[in-house]
């Protein structure tokens, strides 16, 4: 039997990092920003504290690579092609209640250090979108659609508010296309 070769210390240093990163990701999505503590982390991840610190330096520099790490929906094509992929993402979260991504939400929410880290990712999404959208404006046409879909999120299952909340996701989504398409699209020439 042959014993498997030792790790190089490039491959330790990545495997801790990664596993650092797997019991930040649970505990902030479990607990949030303000309750998770870099000694849970650490504990969760089998190392010491110290070594949290030194390879993320702080919670905040954890946090935000926790949300980097998500997944974002990918929007590309065709400017209705994007709107509906926008769309479509929207109703898989209107239609169950994404308890992982409503914990960082509630964090943004409270936290300005969340919300700082959490601008990064939300940027990232919203230059995806600017670049199906074909207008000279489309960098606020996506901030907008971004604030809509993040708006519709978090009066649904944060707020509650009342028609919202128990609202049928296709109608949500029915009454949202019309204008989704028309900030996707392109605007129309004006006169000269």
């Amino acid at each position: 039997m042959t014993n498997p070769p030792p790790q190089s210390r490039t491959e330790q240093r990545r495997r801790t990092e990664a596993r650092i990163l797997d019991a930040a990701t649970q505990a902030f999505f479990a607990a949030g920003y303000e309750r998770t503590t870099i000694r849970a982390v650490a504990s969760a991840a089998a190392v010491d504290p110290g070594l949290v610190m030194h390879y993320f330096g702080s919670k905040q520099e954890l946090f935000r690579r926790v949300i980097d790490a998500a997944p974002v929906p990918e929007v590309s094509g065709a400017p209705g092609q994007a709107a509906e992929q926008i769309l479509g993402s929207l109703a898989d979260r209107l239609a169950s209640e994404p308890t992982a991504s409503l914990t960082l939400l509630r964090s943004m929410l409270t936290n300005p250090e969340a919300a700082s880290a959490a601008s990064v990712a939300a940027a990232r999404y919203e230059a995806q979108i600017a670049q199906a959208i074909p207008a000279s404006d489309a960098s606020l046409r996506a901030a907008i659609i971004g604030a809509i879909t993040l708006g519709v999120m978090v009066s649904r299952h944060l707020i509650k508010s009342d028609e919202l909340a128990t609202a049928d996701p296709a109608q949500v989504i029915g009454l949202l296309r019309p204008c989704m398409i028309s900030l996707a699209a392109q605007p129309p020439a004006r006169p000269r």
